[in-house]
């Protein structure tokens, strides 16, 4: 009979706890509620996406439905959000618009062309070409945001040389509502039936919160400042976007409406994925208070979401 002592066994069961305890962190981590919020930052720009699905319930902001689909789309700001609507987005994915109030047809007159007569309404569309309508097709609600037809033509009759710069820098948009749309009204969801007024990240984050109640979310793209003098968006220089040129956006607003939500939300990690030692990858000052806030970067993120 062999006999076999402590010493030369122990390091056997060692690893055997090891590997048990490897499977139940890992257990563990699979079964914690992961929501991913993309931002449209340059930090993601290499980043695949597709990754994630799977994984966590994915939110997304404004054009981010160019090129990639998530499960959830906030947009707050009036082009973006109807030219993400009369693209049939809203027939598949989940979508939370500002001030998105379905109105019944019959008021469409009023709404639009706000008491003006035919002839004054066809003397708005000789001059002015910034009314953006989708298809009424069988449509009996309407969704509308930005000027009246009445104001344009206040503005043809002041006449001078303002009066074209003026009128190209107003817009109408109009969706009508197809069957079975997934768009919902921000104010429906936010306290008091009052919209919090945020930008379309941090809205991302608290529509999220309110809906799933993760154990962690990931801020993928949401750099807040800039790595050069420029506005750092991938988008920019497109439809409903500032030029390229035009320097960094002033992130107060998404520092503090982000501040808000780990204050709100204690419970859940946050993690700001970061790329690189520039700017965008430097701690928030006003962020060092909320222990459920780290900085991890895409190895990491890689590692805690299982990618």
């Amino acid at each position: 009979m062999t006999i076999k002592y402590f010493d030369e066994e122990w390091p056997k069961e060692e690893a055997i706890l090891k590997q048990g305890l490897d499977w139940s962190r890992q257990s563990k981590r699979e079964r914690m509620k992961k929501v991913f919020c993309i931002g449209n930052g340059s930090s993601r720009k290499d980043f695949n996406l597709e990754s994630l699905r799977g994984k966590g319930r994915i939110y997304g902001c404004n054009a981010l439905y160019r090129d990639f689909k998530p499960d959830v789309l906030i947009s707050v700001d009036n082009g973006i959000m109807h030219e993400i609507y009369q693209s049939g987005f809203a027939k598949e994915v989940e979508c939370w618009f500002r001030n998105w109030t379905k109105v019944p047809e019959h008021h469409y007159q009023m709404m639009l062309h706000a008491g003006l007569n035919l002839a004054e309404v066809e003397e708005v569309k000789k001059e002015w070409d910034g009314l953006y309508e989708n298809e009424k097709g069988n449509a009996t609600e309407f969704v509308m945001h930005g000027s009246n037809l009445s104001g344009i033509v206040t503005i043809l009759r002041r006449g001078g040389d303002k009066v074209k710069e003026n009128i190209n820098k107003s817009y109408s948009y109009v969706s009508w509502i197809y069957d079975g749309d997934k768009s919902n009204n921000l104010k429906d969801i936010c306290p008091k039936n009052s919209d919090l007024g945020w930008a379309a990240g941090p809205m991302s984050g608290y529509v999220a919160c309110k809906n799933e109640t993760p154990d962690e979310v990931y801020l993928i793209g949401h750099d807040l400042v800039s790595d050069t003098q420029k506005v750092n968006n991938l988008y920019a220089g497109t439809k409903h976007y500032v030029p390229t040129e035009q320097g960094p956006t002033p992130h107060v607003n998404w520092v503090n409406q982000w501040s808000q939500l780990f204050s709100w939300n204690r419970e859940t990690k946050f993690y700001k994925v970061n790329k690189g030692d520039g700017n965008t990858a430097q701690p928030i000052p006003e962020w060092d208070k909320y222990p459920n806030l780290s900085y991890i970067d895409y190895p990491r993120l890689a590692n805690l979401a299982g990618l």
